[in-house]
């Protein structure tokens, strides 16, 4: 499969495609910065110390087309 037939794919079945694709990397093997992972501790500290507020997609949607 080539990318123009990619291209011709809805974009249900594009994603669906993305899905497969990710689900046969070994996330174990990714390898992040130390950057990145300070990042991703200050983040989850957040989290756990109740910091941070989470939004709903719709939400966001309707953010982004205001």
């Amino acid at each position: 499969m080539g990318m123009q037939d990619i291209l011709k794919l809805s974009v249900t079945e594009r994603l669906n495609l993305m899905q497969q694709i990710w689900n046969t990397i070994d996330t174990s093997s990714v390898e992040i910065s130390a950057a990145q992972k300070k990042e991703l501790d200050k983040r989850m500290e957040r989290v756990n110390n109740d910091e941070t507020t989470f939004s709903t997609w719709a939400d966001v949607k309707k953010r982004l087309r205001s």
